[in-house]
């Protein structure tokens, strides 16, 4: 009997221990690789060159503050507070307002396809080991007749008329690589032929360290963040410092900070900032939920929230440096400004920085450090993703998953399907499926939405005062009342003119500027974006449908908070609560 009953409460711990993270350490590392990814290193040195230079960083700082900052503290805090994932937090502060939780899963879903950027990063990584570059010649066997080098595609000439003639049929040999060795790019995503198997081999790989990096939970995430949110950032100082001592890297630098202040009259580059700000600071997709949830719950996530935006954007800054420091001799060697090389997107991380560093001596050691520091800051957010998801899952049905062993084979079990899933974006006609989910399924539209629902949720209905109370009760700080006025007014409001601006402003996606894709397609895409925006309405209708009592009583019941989980624990644990809390708890039914 005492062996049975030990047996049985061994396994009732498995089920209701979710665990913490080891150290405040791992926690902020695991979070600042989630944060700084691809978006610091590729969209926004771009953007900001693009928007006015260093005027961009006005309207960045704006939405940083009004919008970026207090959304990274609402959704910490509101992990840390429930100890749940992204579904089941809000069954504790907002029942009406789950359908939230269930858009953040499908968003989620969408986001696993990121792994594709970490596919082409390690591709290009085993490929930069060959000498010459493959992407520095026209004499490897999927090049064509119309193959030109870099400096031969922009290289002035002294009649340009008849030189841009010449050069109009052609393609570099970096975009040839892209898209005919790499990609086998086929004509339209009507056309997805074969699977690319040594893409195939590569997204194996990902998977498998997807994989092995969270299948014991956090206590594996944690400790591979050691290494994977460190290292990028030594490479990035390298890349620095080997950027700056190029010539013409101050004509770089130039292109990318000169101020031109006439730009902020323009609404389409503040809409930009926001859109970066969410884009970089991984908002309103639950993972920041899912991370603060296995913090201790006296933890300052207040203080940590500053340093984690602070850092992000200070990464993006930094970042803008070596991208353009890089242009700046890319253009000073090819004789052009560095408006002709200067782009955003894959197109800048696959294409034309990878020609700048095949100019470089010992071109071969810069490419593996740039692709090397590209493929670990895919691997941070994307393991996040997958590891957000499994714990929003497990804490939805904690009798199936939560133990250790069944969690592991959880894992296995979503890690294998995925991978035969994206199966079908290393096909020929792979990158148009992936551009049209990727586009569709994680918009602006579903973001601001959803950052709206999460706002009017906690500032309105749950309360912004309570929220603020238990932040006090919990990190021994209260926010200021700054952040109370962002939650209820500032930050929904702007969020709402950013959406109608999208809407209003609304162009379905092209591939190059020249591929259109089919009706079809336009219309799937639609469909892939409202199928989170709606599960908001669809749970809170169905809920008013399930639950019992007339209307105005169904409201009450679904617009009131449960009793906080640290009640229950505490009385357990037989320690009672402290006058302060008891009072919050009283304001909250």
């Amino acid at each position: 009997m005492g062996r049975q009953r030990r047996n049985k409460e061994k396994k009732q711990r498995s089920v209701t221990d979710r665990g913490h993270w080891a150290s405040k350490t791992e926690y902020l590392l695991v979070v600042a690789g989630n944060v700084v990814g691809l978006g610091n290193v590729w969209r926004f040195p771009y953007l900001c060159y693009k928007n006015g230079g260093g005027a961009f960083l006005v309207p960045y700082v704006v939405f940083a503050v009004l919008c970026g900052v207090p959304l990274f503290l609402l959704e910490t805090f509101i992990g840390q507070y429930t100890q749940e994932g992204c579904i089941t937090c809000w069954g504790k502060l907002c029942p009406l307002a789950q359908g939230i939780g269930y858009g953040h899963m499908i968003i989620k879903l969408y986001d696993f396809g990121y792994i594709l950027v970490q596919v082409w990063a390690l591709f290009y990584l085993v490929s930069s080991f060959q000498t010459p570059l493959p992407w520095a010649t026209c004499n490897n066997t999927w090049n064509t007749e119309s193959c030109v080098t870099l400096q031969d595609s922009l290289s002035p000439s002294e009649n340009l008329t008849s030189n841009n003639t010449r050069l109009r049929n052609t393609s570099s040999a970096a975009v040839e690589f892209w898209e005919r060795r790499m990609l086998g790019m086929s004509m339209g995503i009507e056309e997805l032929g074969t699977v690319r198997w040594d893409l195939a081999l590569c997204l194996l790989a990902c998977w498998v360290f997807c994989y092995f990096s969270i299948w014991k939970g956090v206590r594996s995430s944690g400790k591979v963040a050691y290494f994977t949110a460190t290292f990028p950032y030594v490479m990035l100082l390298v890349l620095l410092i080997q950027g700056l001592t190029l010539p013409g890297a101050a004509d770089g630098i130039y292109f990318y900070l000169y101020p031109n202040i006439r730009d902020l009259a323009n609404l389409e580059v503040w809409i930009e900032a926001g859109s970066q700000i969410f884009f970089s600071y991984s908002l309103a997709i639950g993972t920041l939920n899912v991370l603060g949830s296995y913090n201790e719950h006296n933890n300052n996530c207040y203080k940590d929230c500053f340093w984690l935006c602070l850092l992000n954007s200070g990464t993006s800054f930094v970042a803008g440096f070596v991208v353009f420091s890089v242009l700046g001799f890319m253009a000073h060697q090819l004789g052009v400004t560095v408006d002709a090389v200067a782009e955003s997107g894959p197109g800048l991380a696959f294409i034309t920085y990878p020609q700048a560093t095949a100019m470089m001596p010992l071109s071969q050691f810069w490419t593996v450090c740039f692709f090397l520091m590209l493929f670990l800051l895919a691997v941070d957010t994307h393991f996040v993703t997958v590891e957000s998801f499994v714990t929003t899952a497990v804490d939805l049905f904690p009798r199936w998953f939560r133990a250790p062993v069944r969690r592991e084979l959880f894992v296995l079990a979503i890690c294998g399907v995925c991978f035969l899933v994206h199966l079908v974006f290393v096909t020929q006609g792979g990158i148009y499926v992936f551009q049209l989910t990727d586009f569709y399924g994680s918009t602006r539209a579903c973001q601001d939405f959803v950052a709206i629902c999460e706002c009017l949720a906690i500032g309105w209905i749950f309360g912004a005062d309570r929220y603020m109370d238990l932040m006090e009760e919990m990190t021994g700080q209260r926010p200021s009342v700054f952040f109370k006025l962002c939650w209820k007014f500032i930050t929904p409001s702007l969020l709402l003119f950013s959406l109608l601006l999208y809407v209003i402003d609304y162009q379905h996606i092209k591939i190059n500027n020249w591929y259109v894709y089919p009706d079809w397609a336009y219309s799937l895409g639609v469909a892939i974006t409202l199928s989170s925006v709606v599960m908001v309405p669809l749970w809170a209708a169905g809920q008013m449908v399930w639950t019992s009592g007339n209307c105005k009583e169904r409201l009450l019941v679904l617009c009131r908070p449960e009793d906080p989980v640290w009640k229950k624990r505490r009385t357990e644990e037989g320690r009672g609560m402290t006058e302060p809390y008891t009072a919050v708890l009283q304001t909250s039914h």
